[in-house]
């Protein structure tokens, strides 16, 4: 269980925290509510251009990283297709020099043009090497655009194509850091050995004098269902054919996102799992398979992948995945194989609480999706999840006219 409080500053920044008597650190995390999934299609991978500019310095501080370093201190974030996220861990004594460099940076961030181009730069180059040059790079991104016709879930959150970031100019950047970055659309949290009125004091000394500039959002386009199966299959200079299928499931907060995870456990989660044991140690069809959901806020995908041994076709490995799927939804899940994932994810939420970082993170995150209890529900609502749920999942969801394949094979 993580205890925590929650409090809402007058400018709109929602500040949570928790107070763990066991660490001589402290954990700050702020949330912005920005990911892919928030730009416009022809100008995707800001969210990402944007993270790398935050480190960029303010007028104030030039250097966001000396000072965390000079207070022991270790900073670093991530961004997502729903969100970003930037955290910083150290010593408790000296929280007030996170909590003193995120404000800044929520609102005096220094984007000069030659920082822009630097940047910009640096994504490009990323996106060149992780996913133009490197062997299947692109495998995830073509899978997205094949699944989606309409959600900017269509695209990944480096973005749809590197031009997109190489034409970002100067007022494109400035007008999406003040419309996304302002304290409404932010969240504070904080796990440290300090009592939690002083957090919120501190919160509200060094944000509370932010003005917020709100912006109304401008509803996502709803992904249609499918009614037809999708294909796509394309050559690369790989070492393995690799074949992924696809299907859509239920949203985060959807009972389905549960079940879903179950099962993606139940096939894939570890050497003792179905589709280990069967299509690499028994059958000798593929060198690698996994088996996950993609979990993001809104409807995701059930996503299934493998790479082919010599000697094997496309069709085999189809065919097995669908004998996978049909066992699924005929027979249900053995009393043992669902105490096995059951007992597993207990225990990785359990030894997750014993971080600071993770805990700040989970209540921004889960403070953010709406629901901040879930932080504390989740192992429960695992526990009371039923073999016969898991069937009728696997019957709702691995439907042909659902399935999207890409086959991605290696050059001869």
């Amino acid at each position: 269980m993580i205890s925590y409080k929650r409090h809402v500053l007058s400018n709109g920044l929602t500040v949570v925290v928790n107070r763990d008597h066991t660490s001589k650190l402290a954990a700050v995390n702020i949330l912005y509510k920005v990911g892919a999934r928030n730009e416009h299609p022809e100008r995707t991978g800001f969210a990402h251009l944007f993270e790398h500019l935050m480190f960029r310095g303010t007028h104030a501080v030039p250097d966001f990283d000396l000072p965390v370093q000079m207070a022991c201190g270790d900073n670093n974030a991530f961004t997502n297709n729903d969100y970003t996220d930037f955290y910083i861990t150290l010593p408790k004594d000296n929280i007030e020099t996170a909590l003193w460099l995120e404000a800044d940076r929520m609102t005096g961030l220094d984007i000069t043009p030659e920082a822009l181009e630097t940047e910009k730069r640096v994504v490009i180059e990323e996106y060149k090497q992780r996913y133009l040059n490197q062997p299947y790079g692109d495998q995830g991104m073509l899978l997205r655009s094949l699944a989606y016709t309409r959600h900017p879930y269509r695209w990944a959150t480096i973005g749809l194509s590197p031009d997109h970031v190489a034409r970002a100019s100067l007022e494109d950047v400035q007008n999406f850091y003040h419309r996304w970055y302002h304290p409404s659309n932010a969240i504070l949290s904080i796990s440290a050995d300090i009592d939690e009125e002083r957090l919120f004091t501190l919160a509200e000394n060094y944000f509370g004098t932010i003005t917020d500039t709100p912006s109304v959002a401008d509803p996502l386009p709803v992904e249609p269902e499918q009614h037809a199966a999708r294909r796509l299959e394309v050559e690369r200079d790989v070492p393995a054919t690799a074949v992924t299928l696809a299907y859509p499931m239920g949203d985060r907060l959807s009972h389905d996102f549960y079940l879903g995870d179950m099962v993606s456990d139940i096939l894939a989660g570890g050497d003792s799992a179905r589709l280990y044991e069967h299509l690499v140690k028994r059958d000798r069809l593929l060198s690698s398979v996994n088996a996950y959901i993609t979990g993001e806020l809104d409807p995701g995908l059930f996503v299934f992948t493998g790479q082919l041994l010599p000697g094997h076709t496309v069709e085999e490995v189809e065919a097995a995945f669908q004998h996978e799927m049909q066992t699924l939804r005929e027979q249900p899940v053995s009393s043992y194989e669902l105490e096995k994932v059951k007992n597993k994810f207990e225990a990785n939420t359990l030894f997750g609480e014993l971080n600071i970082m993770n805990k700040a993170m989970n209540l921004g995150f889960y403070e953010m999706i709406g629901d901040i209890g879930l932080v504390n529900r989740e192992v429960e609502l695992f526990r009371a999840i039923t073999a016969d749920e898991l069937t009728g999942f696997a019957r709702r969801t691995f439907r042909p006219e659902h399935c999207s394949t890409l086959v991605y094979r290696a050059k001869r």
